[in-house]
């Protein structure tokens, strides 16, 4: 497998950068980390997986078969340090994306103590095992926009904003940046590496693949798909809506650098889309039911809910003026390149060929728009 490439425009993209490396992907189960894992078997990777089971039969993972692409597969918890240093053990990663997490908002609330110790300390446990075991290499920690102090203001946040977190899950990823942070300074950084550990924040992400239980596009396409209305807690709270291929982008475009040795890159990067894909849920789910091209939704307010940001932005300026990375899809194209995944998988066809096309047009429009910077990039 090692330095075979499928994907031209990927590989043309990214400068070959990421052929015959090997690649460890924490949370490659999940939503994210499976695109990513595809996306880097396409540049011909060789790709290690950390993570736990997937969570549904019908997520990305297993629909597209996504374990026959890789080189070595671990089910394992990142709060199981043995389990964590057995894996890097395995791999010997030139670069690890670090993306194993409790993602979700409101199940902080009811499990704030296992979000802590996942967000917090299965980080640790990454970087203690890249430290002592995998000779500092490259690594991408994946944060949250929602690290940030959000005090719902119109002005989007840039990243030297103050971080904080009204709710667990928000402030566990500000802690995971801040111990990102003491981890450059404490080991990186004496070791002449403080390029080599970045943390990385997005917005509300969609895409293809995603079943997740309390998220907006899965909770409607299973109302779509039962002929039901999609119920709507939020209408009117405001989001940066980007399509999952963008952001992953941005992570493979910075890692690419980093694997460059670049001395010069930031400490952080937000990896966010145009203002114009600021959309409030409403007209979300407006465009995906337009999209869809049947069903509607309803407003299904929940009284003594738990609180959830009403506004959120991300300037991704850093990003796009020091790796010439910037945003390619609009929050309609993302909608309708979701939708078109769902209904591939609902009709039955192969799903590695549809999210293998997706991604290999997302590579030539990205081409097309992106100035990427510095060797290897």
């Amino acid at each position: 497998m090692e330095g075979v490439v499928v994907s031209e425009s990927l590989h043309t993209l990214f400068g070959g950068a990421y052929a015959g490396k090997r690649v460890l992907v924490t949370g490659h189960t999940g939503f994210k980390g499976s695109w990513l894992s595809v996306m880097l078997t396409e540049m011909g990777a060789e790709v290690f997986g950390l993570a736990l089971a997937p969570y549904t039969e019908r997520d990305l993972f297993v629909s597209a078969g996504v374990e026959r692409l890789l080189a070595g597969h671990a089910i394992c918890d990142v709060r199981d340090i043995h389990g964590v240093t057995a894996a890097v053990h395995v791999a010997r990663p030139d670069i690890v994306f670090h993306l194993a997490a409790q993602p979700l908002v409101r199940y902080s609330y009811e499990c704030p103590a296992e979000t802590y110790d996942v967000n917090v300390v299965g980080t640790a446990n990454v970087l203690d095992s890249v430290r002592l075991h995998a000779a500092f290499a490259p690594t991408v920690v994946i944060t949250s926009d929602k690290c940030y102090r959000n005090d719902e203001r119109l002005d989007p946040y840039a990243e030297d904003a103050p971080l904080g977190g009204h709710d667990p899950y928000s402030s566990s990823k500000a802690c995971q940046e801040l111990l990102s942070a003491a981890y450059r300074d404490s080991y990186w950084v004496p070791e002449g590496r403080a390029w080599a550990l970045k943390t990385v924040r997005a917005g509300n992400v969609i895409g293809g693949g995603d079943w997740a239980a309390d998220r907006i596009i899965p909770d409607a396409v299973k109302a779509l798909l039962a002929c039901e209305d999609i119920g709507v807690r939020n209408p009117a709270s405001v989001r940066p809506w980007q399509h999952v291929l963008e952001p992953l982008g941005g992570y493979l475009a910075l890692g690419a650098r980093m694997l460059s040795g670049a001395e010069s890159l930031s400490g952080a990067y937000n990896f966010g889309p145009s203002p114009e894909s600021h959309l409030t849920v409403g007209e979300l789910m407006d465009e995906f039911v337009d999209v869809w091209g049947s069903g509607a939704w309803r407003h299904t307010p929940q009284p003594g809910a738990v609180h959830e940001a009403s506004l959120l932005a991300l300037d991704a300026t850093r990003a796009q003026r020091e790796l010439g990375w910037a945003p390619v899809l609009g929050a309609r194209d993302a909608v309708r390149m979701s939708a078109e995944w769902y209904r591939a998988q609902a009709s039955g066809v192969d799903m590695l060929g549809v999210t293998r096309e997706q991604i290999d047009r997302y590579a030539a429009d990205a081409t097309a728009v992106w100035r990427l910077t510095g060797e290897g990039a």
